[in-house]
């Protein structure tokens, strides 16, 4: 896709130079203006102007310039027309993953297959589980705590991120302060962001997309796992989007039915290290769907949990962990592949990581551990899955 636009920007470049190149030449006072005013009596139909009989060299500097016209007109490909979305799970700056990245970039944080995972797709959404931020006070009563530095955003840059869903029980827990910090942070780094905001609008914000084709895509995130009622944008600005009561998120999704042309949800919500899922996913998962959702993207268990097929559209519970403490173990988390052809064809793929020393990678023996937790969805070798 960067290639395609690329070379969009470089023929369009081509043709400003030819087309001034020409302006000179058989403009009024140009060289060759009695050929242009030919050309021009031409196109009017104008047969009484008379013009000077032009020696053959200008004929050919005229089809040598038509052939250079010609010849940068790009390619558009099968390639060039297939969209691939990629959804990782929890990501986490742990210190460990910040020493890897200050001696070794991205290198030190994913494995090569990782970062072209991410970085090869065309729009690449991740969970952030932390505040970017040097502000605030820790969160009373919890035991965990995460605040990253804002200069280690880049890290999202050299990966390829393009948007991050903040709704999750993590990016408050330094305050106010620490989360208006996060929002020009990611801002300044060109990543936009759903799921919490300074308004009710603008955390439940639909982030558009458009692809070389023209298709919409729409992207939202909502949590359902809060500390405190105060955390809920609707109790206290800035603040986050949350479903306890899923009225506003499903009129949301709704709304952006009507706008794109594919929907994703990313939802944090469940039982934490567990594969079981609790009642309210699976009915609030259907409804998400028929309520105009594509697929539902869930975080928070730190684990995988059961991929489902839900009237023709995948539900996945959790992705669990993607960059986060020194270790993942199997069935620790992964990300999610979609993929759009030139003529519309959807196929989603799963890819389980782990993680040693705080490096990402990808777990080839996790694709049967996800069917085997999953109820009605097959898991190919290569992660595609689909409806049993």
């Amino acid at each position: 896709m960067k290639r395609f636009f690329a070379a969009l920007l470089k023929t369009f470049l081509i043709l400003v130079l030819i087309l001034a190149g020409c302006w000179y030449a058989f403009g009024v006072d140009g060289p060759f203006s009695d050929k242009g005013q030919e050309i021009l009596a031409k196109i009017r139909g104008d047969e009484t102007i008379e013009v000077t009989e032009i020696n053959p060299e200008e004929d050919v500097l005229l089809e040598e310039t038509q052939e250079e016209m010609t010849e940068v007109e790009p390619e558009i490909t099968a390639e060039d027309l297939t969209t691939k979305i990629v959804f990782t799970g929890d990501v986490e700056l742990s210190e460990y993953v910040q020493s890897n990245y200050s001696s070794k970039g991205a290198d030190g944080v994913c494995s090569p297959e990782v970062q072209s995972l991410l970085r090869d797709a065309t729009f690449t959404m991740i969970n952030n589980e932390f505040c970017f931020s040097e502000r605030g006070q820790k969160a009373p009563d919890k035991q965990y705590t995460f605040r990253v530095n804002p200069s280690y955003v880049s890290l999202f840059n050299d990966l390829g991120v393009d948007i991050a869903g903040l709704a999750n029980n993590h990016v408050l827990d330094y305050g106010k302060d620490a989360l208006t910090d996060t929002f020009t942070t990611l801002s300044n780094a060109g990543i936009e962001y759903t799921g919490a905001g300074n308004s009710v609008d603008e955390a439940a914000k639909l982030i558009i997309k458009t692809d070389a084709k023209g298709r919409k895509y729409g992207f939202l995130a909502a949590s359902h796992v809060i500390p405190v009622a105060s955390w809920n944008v609707e109790s206290s600005q800035p603040g986050e989007f949350c479903f306890y009561d899923e009225t506003r998120l499903l009129e949301a999704i709704q709304a952006a039915d009507s706008q794109v042309d594919y929907l994703f949800v990313m939802v944090h919500w469940g039982v934490e290290h567990t594969t079981e899922l609790t009642d309210y996913q699976t009915n609030d998962g259907h409804k998400f769907i028929d309520a105009g959702a594509d697929a539902v993207i869930g975080m928070h268990s730190h684990c995988l949990q059961p991929v489902e097929m839900y009237n023709g559209k995948p539900i996945f519970y959790s992705l669990g962990n993607f960059i986060f403490n020194q270790n993942i173990k199997h069935g620790g988390g992964g990300a999610v592949e979609v993929t759009l052809d030139e003529n519309d064809n959807v196929t989603y793929r799963i890819i389980p990581i782990t993680a040693t020393g705080a490096n990402t990678s990808i777990d080839d023996s996790g694709y049967s551990y996800v069917e085997s937790i999953s109820t009605n969805v097959a898991v190919g070798s290569d992660g595609t899955i689909s409806a049993k």
